[in-house]
């Protein structure tokens, strides 16, 4: 067994361990060794449309599935995780949102110092390098993350965002500025037609230095301990067991799913379940694995006429796909370039509220299984409440650390879930039925137009609906009896370990969550870094 020191570990090479091991090693003056279960790369993930190529590939993602419940109709939900160096960064859709102020605000009014929007808009702003007209008191530029303007255009596009003016749905200057509220193009990490993701950003850059060591295909799992300090990790390659030190601090940064199952693993969680899988119990924390959260999206479907030839469904098939591989090769344009949902409203469904309260997104094209072109030409847009309080878990099934925890969602069984899902999904109607696209917009294919109930729609949704990728809360940031931990990201109860990425949310911020995932990584590098100086 080799026997390794250095001063910090990260454990997962994602979002936000990336960005994190990028900070910490940064200065040259500590070593940093960053553990990574994938591979170092894959061929589609540079390649934007890539991402429906990954979404179900085993060489780049963990495909994990839910349980099923009653949520979910009895089915079990595919779970993308990503399974390479920037982990989900390097095969999500690109979709760059920050949330909303509120968000954050929250976090910070449960208890959290230091969480607030004022507090981690500097971080936003510091990491990114955004090109577009912006409010530099809010955008970013120069930073190391590469962030755009979709560069998708087109009369359908236009005419969905006509038909939102018409309904009420102004158009967003910059839902990653001062407000959220409106319809607007997709901001994306993808520059010159390709991916930005962490893997491209942070570590790429960064492969040289020699205080830096990036190891691939090296499975965490356990955390080691000296008493009640984190003293390194155990992790495995190719078979061959390792065990490496760390001198100051581990950092998990492995993600919503594997994060609680690594400190389950190592023997901190609710202490009866550890001891029932022969687990030795380090430190109990019962909320280690809960409070999981995710944004659970219907998706809507239209047919738009083949001879309008507006849909990717039309030009991404026969020769046309000719065309669209050399507009690509030459503009960045086109199906191989786009973002998972070029097209987004952040919309409020009812009266009253202070921000928008759910999110709809449009795909041009009808989507199939795995995100895969339908044969018919149509459009898909899928809709969800933006700040989900249904909540679900995450916990270890094995001692086994190759064996997948069990995961359930436990969707919709929050009331706000069920009536916000089904008041955006009625203004999603109105969007898709508005003058500006009479003519384009000849038929609503799912759930149809018969169906219109409420508890029809809502037994709808829980036998189609889908995640949009966003799980969050199982290592949750707080001081409650179920907080794992504290505003500093240190596990309660042990020292020299912290978490950092999406399992810490307290709860679900307004969108896409690999922007605050991203912030995460690089403020608790900061918070270490801070600690090494005093």
């Amino acid at each position: 067994m080799a026997d390794n020191t250095y001063d910090y570990i990260v454990v997962g090479a994602g979002s936000a361990g990336a960005a994190a091991a990028y900070r910490l090693a940064e200065n040259g003056k500590f070593t940093v060794l960053l553990l990574e279960a994938g591979r170092e790369s894959h061929p589609w993930s540079r390649i934007p449309v890539g991402f429906a190529k990954l979404i179900d590939n085993p060489a780049a993602n963990w495909l994990y599935s839910s349980e099923p419940d009653e949520g979910s109709g009895g089915r079990r939900i595919p779970v993308p995780r990503g399974k390479l160096l920037g982990g989900s960064s390097s095969i999500n859709g690109m979709v760059f949102t920050r949330g909303q102020r509120q968000d954050f605000d929250i976090w910070a009014q449960l208890g959290n110092r230091g969480w607030s929007y004022e507090d981690v808009l500097p971080i936003f702003r510091d990491m990114e390098d955004y090109e577009g007209e912006a409010d530099e008191d809010y955008r970013g530029r120069g930073g190391v993350l590469k962030v755009n303007e979709s560069i998708e255009q087109g009369p359908l596009y236009e005419a969905i965002m006509d038909g939102a003016e018409q309904v009420g749905i102004q158009r967003a200057p910059d839902y990653n500025g001062a407000v959220q509220d409106g319809i607007a193009m997709s901001q994306t990490t993808i520059r010159h037609g390709c991916r930005m993701s962490t893997a491209y950003c942070y570590l790429y850059p960064a492969k040289d230095w020699p205080n830096l060591k990036v190891q691939t295909h090296a499975l965490t799992e356990k955390v080691l301990f000296d008493g009640n300090r984190c003293a390194g990790v155990r992790y495995s390659v190719d078979g061959e067991m390792r065990e490496a030190k760390a001198a100051r601090e581990v950092l998990i940064s492995a993600g919503a799913i594997n994060s609680p199952q690594l400190l389950e693993l190592s023997g901190i969680g609710q202490a009866e379940r550890l001891k029932d899988l022969g687990i030795d119990v380090v430190h109990e924390l019962k909320g280690v694995g809960e409070n999981l959260r995710d944004h659970y999206a219907p998706r809507m479907k239209w047919t738009i006429p083949r001879s309008l030839a507006l849909t990717y469904n039309v030009k991404g098939r026969g020769p046309r796909v000719v065309w669209e591989a050399l507009k690509y090769l030459f503009t960045d344009k086109g199906l191989l370039g786009i973002t998972a949902a070029p097209l987004r409203a952040f919309v409020r469904t009812r009266e009253g509220l202070e921000a928008p309260n759910a999110v709809i997104g449009w795909v041009p094209f009808l989507v199939g299984e795995n995100f895969k072109l339908a044969k018919e030409s149509g459009i898909t847009a899928f809709t969800h409440i933006l700040r989900s309080e249904s909540q679900g878990n995450i916990h270890v099934t094995s001692a086994d650390a190759k064996q997948p925890p069990a995961i359930r969602f436990n969707f919709l069984t929050a009331q706000l879930d069920c009536d916000v899902t089904l008041e955006a999904m009625r203004i999603t109607r109105n969007i898709m039925t508005a003058p500006a696209l009479d003519g384009i917009v000849t038929g609503e294919i799912t759930p149809g137009v018969d169906m219109d109930d409420d508890a029809e729609l809502l037994q709808w949704v829980k036998e189609n609906a889908e995640t949009t990728y966003h799980p969050v809360g199982t290592c949750k940031m707080g001081h409650d009896p179920m907080a794992v931990v504290d505003d500093q990201l240190r596990v309660h109860g042990i020292e020299g370990l912290r978490v950092a990425d999406a399992s810490i949310m307290p709860t679900l911020t307004s969108g896409n969550t690999n922007a605050p995932s991203i912030m995460i990584g690089e403020k608790a590098s900061r918070m270490m870094l801070a600690d090494a100086a005093t």
